[in-house]
């Protein structure tokens, strides 16, 4: 398997350039094209508070305000890609509808990059990250200081649904990893699974992985961070669970203490 296309989400904002090289060393080993797509306000979610018809002086000097930020937020946003020297590059901005535009890139995308900020509910991209993962439901990597492909990744498994399509497509990463485990909690968990089906799975497809069989019961998150860190792993592989958006934040509890964790870089599927 291969990843051909790789995306990273621009805001025109600091977290820029380290999105686009995060983006860029996920790319770099798969010959993966790297689409920096500049995610600016749109200016249709603020028409429905401005009224129909009349557009009066108020209105107007909102909405250029609007553009000549949108227009900086671009020129930012290309310079933060220009300072990479990853060649099989191209920049897209989106206009309105810009959520139409972002999904239809993500779904033409294998991975959609972001860095803590967005992932943590912060930053102009926050609402971007959660469209990506709970409504398109791509895969996304969280890019935390030291990303790197190559090294060791580790597997949070527990039979479900989210785990199981993570696991799956985070295959091309594991083929380039030094070193796989599949990280289990059957404590932390009602549901009746066998680690060691994972296990075969990508033995079938080359993947030698061992197992680490969590003994404690409890949240499975701190679980999973402590083995992951032990393990020493870079990347941890999990499934996201996306609850109802009525909640103060759309992701449940585990998912949201590996979002809030500093370490290892994530790979969430929901």
């Amino acid at each position: 398997m291969s990843w051909a296309r790789i995306m990273a989400p621009l805001s025109g904002g600091e977290g820029d350039k380290a999105a686009i090289a995060a983006a860029a060393k996920l790319a770099e080993p798969f010959g993966a094209e790297l689409a920096c797509v500049y995610t600016p306000a749109d200016v249709a979610d603020v028409m429905p508070w401005m009224g129909e018809g009349f557009l009066g002086g108020v209105q107007t000097t909102a909405l250029e305000s609007l553009k000549e930020a949108a227009a900086a937020g671009e020129r930012s946003a290309r310079a933060a890609m220009d300072t990479i020297s990853y060649d099989k590059r191209r920049f897209i901005s989106l206009q309105t509808p810009v959520w139409a535009g972002l999904s239809a890139e993500s779904r033409l995308s294998d991975v959609v990059v972001f860095n803590n900020d967005p992932a943590r509910g912060r930053g102009p991209l926050a609402e971007a990250f959660q469209q990506m993962v709970a409504d398109e439901q791509r895969p996304v990597l969280i890019a935390r200081e030291g990303f790197a492909v190559g090294g060791p990744v580790a597997v949070a498994w527990d039979g479900g649904k989210e785990a199981s399509r993570a696991a799956r497509l985070a295959l091309p990463l594991l083929e380039k990893a030094r070193s796989v485990v599949i990280l289990a909690a059957p404590k932390a968990t009602s549901r009746s699974f066998d680690p060691t089906r994972l296990q075969a799975y990508y033995a079938a497809r080359g993947v030698k992985a061992d197992l680490d069989i969590l003994p404690d019961s409890g949240d499975a998150a701190p679980l999973l961070l402590y083995a992951a860190r032990k393990a020493e792993a870079q990347i941890l592989v999990a499934g996201a669970f996306g609850h109802p958006r009525l909640q103060e934040f759309i992701f449940g509890g585990t998912t949201r203490t590996l979002l809030a964790s500093d370490q290892p870089s994530l790979f969430l599927s929901h």
